[in-house]
């Protein structure tokens, strides 16, 4: 393996490799206002959601690489520590590139990027109309961590009022993750869409306690047909399938069609247990697996 002391490289070669591995990243496009009410919008990748009681964001507008100078966004923030984080989704990405760009102070990204600034209810910064989700917030604090070039910035905020649009809905009134459309930071030049077939789900061990991969059969654990994922995913399951279970799958049309999806060509059935693990039903390959 490569390996980076990060005090032997230069700070944007470190950054680089940084992005590259941490990734993909939220986006927090952030409105804000200097002391004299001038607007300034731009996009941070450092950010994420650290608690819901009390709702906290954190996101870090970090120096300049090249200067070492702050980012409008921090100073405004300081004169006026309130922020509005407007999410992105793919069909705004590009502007929200170009939002990016480092314009000289007073300039308004607002009418740069070519969007519309709506006024927010509890604090002075505009939201962004196009924006699926923006989280009016108050800067309850700022860490400084540096003052060299690349050096960030915490701003904790306080959450004090978020708007969703009901286009992102589903029917329960919950965020639609294909609906909503998110876009992330990579590295580089590069993002990435959740939505199509990058979405996917994995089971949350929050109420069942997993048997775990320890106690798998070491003829299953070692499978070369089975990946890591596919054993974490036998590995959650509360119990095994008893006997009277597995034999009544094995008589049911359903065993017989994934036999016949998975199994073609291929000897054992681990073939066929790792074609409903990646289906999502780990019920039925434990059936499978143990029908032998």
């Amino acid at each position: 393996m490569l390996t980076i002391d990060p005090k032997e490289v230069k700070s944007p070669v470190l950054h680089g490799y940084l992005l590259g591995a941490v990734a993909p990243r939220p986006i927090a496009f952030a409105s804000t206002i200097d002391k004299d009410g001038n607007p300034n919008l731009a996009p941070f990748s450092f950010f994420n959601v650290f608690s819901s009681n009390p709702p906290i964001a954190i996101f870090s507008p970090a120096r300049s690489g090249r200067t070492g100078a702050t980012k409008h966004t921090f100073d405004n923030i300081k004169e006026v520590p309130e922020v509005v984080i407007n999410v992105v989704n793919y069909s705004m990405v590009n502007q929200v590139s170009l939002a990016s760009t480092e314009y000289p102070k007073g300039v308004n990204e607002f009418s740069k990027a070519g969007f519309t600034p709506i006024a927010s209810e509890k604090i002075r910064p505009f939201r962004v109309k196009e924006s699926p989700a923006q989280l009016e917030c108050i800067v309850r604090e700022v860490i400084e961590l540096g003052t060299g070039g690349g050096a960030g910035n915490l701003v904790i905020c306080e959450v004090v009022l978020m708007h969703v649009g009901e286009d992102v809905l589903d029917e329960n009134k919950q965020i639609d993750p294909h609906k909503i459309d998110l876009v992330a930071r990579l590295g580089a030049n590069w993002y990435s869409r959740t939505n199509g077939s990058a979405l996917f789900e994995v089971a949350k061990p929050l109420m069942n306690l997993g048997i775990g991969v320890d106690q798998i059969p070491a003829a299953i654990r070692n499978s070369n047909v089975l990946t890591g994922n596919n054993l974490g995913q036998l590995g959650n399951i509360e119990k095994l399938p008893s006997k009277e279970e597995i034999e009544l799958y094995k008589s049911s049309a359903a065993y017989k069609e994934a036999k016949e999806k998975y199994g073609k060509g291929q000897p054992g059935l681990h073939h066929v247990a790792k074609g409903l693990l990646d289906d999502n039903k780990p019920e039925d390959a434990w059936k499978v697996l143990l029908s032998e």
